[in-house]
């Protein structure tokens, strides 16, 4: 069985269909590709799948529960939907040790190897406030990873990267594949898309149809 099923799913808002009746399935070890334009609705459909953003009709499934009927959010999910955001007085380490202490699932020990697997140094003191955009980018990876999730959605997960950030990062990603971690990205960078992803779907006007 698929870990993540979207069915027939609507969204609208107001006269404006952002959804079109969109299917997809994704399976473990698997690296789903999601491409168009901005405005095209995959930000939409990521957010319905992590239960951010409720369906007018049609059933989402993420690892055998209905979002909305079994579950509202799945807690196996790690993602970067749009800008991470973080504390920006607080170095790397504090800021992810503060969302760790919520859940209880990690220690100290494992956020500071997360966030040496992303490219950064974990006793690093500076404000994250201080961070370039690449940097922030790679504890925004940190910071979907941590918690060993599942299943990552990934809106462009390369944003601010500079080549060998790039290069890390997609080194990484294909590792957790290989670890049985169910994907979804969405780049515009069409080389991230090809040397990533098993399959690609196309979104266009709320419309989704596969195109490789």
């Amino acid at each position: 069985m698929s870990v993540i099923e979207v069915k027939n799913v609507v969204k609208r808002w107001g006269t404006n269909t952002v959804l079109k009746s969109v299917d997809l399935e994704v399976d473990s070890s698997e690296i789903v590709g999601i491409i168009g334009h901005n405005g095209s609705g995959k930000t939409v459909l990521m957010k319905c799948i992590c239960g951010f953003i409720t369906p007018d009709s049609g059933d989402i499934t993420v690892s055998g529960k209905r979002i909305g009927k079994d579950i509202d959010i799945p807690k196996n999910i790690g993602l970067i939907i749009e800008t991470p955001g973080f504390l920006p007085n607080f170095s790397g380490f504090s800021n992810l040790w503060q969302l760790a202490k919520i859940r209880g699932k990690i220690g100290k020990d494992d956020v500071r190897s997360v966030i040496k697997k992303v490219g950064l140094n974990p006793n690093e003191k500076k404000h994250v406030g201080k961070y370039s955009l690449g940097m922030r980018q790679r504890l925004g990876i940190a910071q979907a990873i941590m918690e060993d999730p599942d299943i990552l959605i990934l809106d462009e997960p390369m944003n601010g990267l500079d080549k060998n950030g790039v290069e890390d990062m997609r080194e990484l990603l294909l590792q957790l594949k290989d670890e049985g971690k169910a994907m979804i990205i969405a780049s515009h960078n069409s080389v991230d898309i090809d040397v990533l992803c098993d399959r690609v779907f196309e979104i266009t006007k709320g419309s989704l149809k596969q195109v490789r």
